[in-house]
């Protein structure tokens, strides 16, 4: 193999003019030969056993050309790149240069390389930082959650009302007929939870444990087509009725769910861990808002490889995310009547911001020559153990050395950023923005060891059995990431 020639083109490509040479060429035709010789009919031969030079005697030597050259293509090309040393970042397109003889062929490839990097401002910028602030009211939603998270249920001898859990069976009828999806074996439904077709759950309330009942109601028109508009009866069964018991706010309270002793105490260290959580939200945004200027002040010539690369492992993540909910993809694509192709399209734009960000901050790292050393990357991993609460030599098995010393220098890359930076007031908000979190990111406090009651349910109590189906429920309008990035399926 001889390089030829090798130049830089538009868009931060590599053109390279690559010869395969007769004796590579005769390497690659022998292996052509061998691979092939079981698919070629001779003849007085059985499959596979006729010598290569009676083959080419009937068929010519160009019988193993084409093959030959995609053996001797890659050794080639790989060789060329790590004689030039070159940083590609995709794949090449290739061409023949010339007929291919007995005595080799060349071929031109144009490869995506690492394109250069220039740096714009990175150091003295401003950017807006939120100002951490925490109400009695948002203390008060955190110990609500937790209230929630111990609320038990309990039977009760009564008809059922909103608010209640009634364990039901149930069984949906079409024209006199069950249809599919409309069954349910002791389901525990909560009343007022909306989660089921209107008109449901109102005329569920008001049973009793034992109670029979045929339940009628009509799917809304914007149901799926086989019920949309249809009017249905569900024969509704009642075992058991159940309130929910919601502790007392007291200090017995603090001391069953956390290592405090006094609710006061409780609700100080929720509004420790409250602003602890806005605090490190504040300083990501700042970080971010920062990293995103420096990103846009860089000068650099992108391929497109980086960006599709980019892209694709964007679908790639939401691929995984949507298997995490237990949808398969193809399923999620049908239902949502989307193609992979277009997912890719939108990915795009957010792939291109993510691309420009990773340059960024390489471009940091080379300018501050900035380096972990071994003992910084067992720090790190040390670190990364505790997180998951694993062993570090587990990690290790997970996420490679190099993979760590890129963490480490990037973090370092960042923290050059944001050590020179100024931190301003951010535009006033509008009104009801501040201060509300989402219920599942609450967290509780450390809790004390403690025996479990003997009338406590169990962590199962009043959720159905997962093989159970639930009666047709209200559809949700699909919605989509304004950003252009993959958005989780909604489940």
């Amino acid at each position: 193999m001889s390089v030829k020639s090798c130049e830089k083109i538009e868009k931060s490509q590599v053109a390279l003019t690559i010869e395969v040479e007769a004796a590579e060429f005769e390497a690659a035709m022998e292996k052509a030969y061998r691979k092939m010789r079981g698919k070629i009919n001779v003849p007085g031969f059985r499959p596979g056993k006729a010598p290569r030079k009676i083959i080419e005697g009937m068929y010519g030597a160009e019988v193993f050309f084409d093959e030959a050259i995609n053996i001797a293509f890659p050794d080639a090309y790989e060789a060329a790149v790590k004689e030039k040393e070159l940083q590609v970042v995709g794949y090449p397109s290739v061409e023949l240069v010339g007929e291919c003889t007995r005595q080799g062929f060349t071929f031109k490839a144009v490869a995506p390389v690492y394109p250069e990097v220039a740096l714009g401002q990175y150091q003295g910028l401003a950017a807006p930082k939120e100002e951490v602030k925490v109400t009695a009211e948002d203390v008060d939603r955190r110990l609500q959650a937790l209230t929630d998270r111990n609320t038990r249920l309990v039977s009760v001898e009564r008809e059922a009302k909103e608010g209640d859990t009634a364990v039901i069976d149930f069984e949906g009828f079409l024209d006199g007929k069950p249809f599919d999806g409309g069954k349910g074996t002791n389901h525990s439904l909560e009343l007022g939870s909306h989660s089921f077709v209107p008109g449901f759950e109102e005329q569920v309330a008001g049973m009793k444990a034992g109670e029979e009942k045929d339940i009628g109601i009509t799917f809304p028109e914007d149901y799926h087509a086989d019920l949309a508009g249809k009017a249905v009866v569900f024969k509704v069964k009642c075992h058991e009725v159940k309130e929910k018991e919601i502790p007392a706010l007291d200090d017995e309270f603090a001391k069953d769910v956390s290592e405090f002793d006094t609710l006061d105490e409780l609700k100080a260290d929720l509004e420790k861990q409250i602003k602890e959580e806005r605090e490190k939200d504040a300083q990501r945004g700042f970080e971010d808002a920062l990293m995103e200027q420096v990103a846009a002040n860089i000068t650099a010539e992108i391929p497109d490889a980086m960006v599709e690369g980019q892209a694709r492992q964007f679908v790639e993540n939401f691929r995984t995310q949507i298997a995490q909910q237990g949808i398969p993809y193809d399923q999620y694509l049908q239902m949502t009547g989307l193609q992979e192709s277009k997912l890719l399209e939108d990915a795009k734009e957010p792939a291109l911001r993510q691309v420009r960000m990773d340059l960024a901050v390489m471009a940091i790292i080379k300018a501050e020559n900035i380096e972990a050393s071994d003992e910084d990357v067992e720090e790190e991993y040390k670190k990364l153990a505790e997180q998951f609460g694993m062993d570090a030599d587990m990690v290790k098995k997970y996420i490679q050395a190099d993979q760590v010393k890129d963490q480490v220098c990037s973090r370092r890359a960042i923290d050059v950023v944001v050590k020179s930076a100024t931190a301003v007031k951010p535009e006033e908000k509008p009104a009801g923005e501040e201060g509300s979190e989402p219920a599942e990111e609450e967290k509780k406090p450390a809790r004390k060891p403690r025996k479990k009651k003997a009338e406590e349910p169990s962590a199962e109590e009043g959720e159905a059995p997962a093989e159970e189906k639930k009666p047709a429920r209200k559809p949700r309008k699909k919605k989509t990431e304004e950003s252009g990035e993959p958005k989780d399926a909604e489940s």
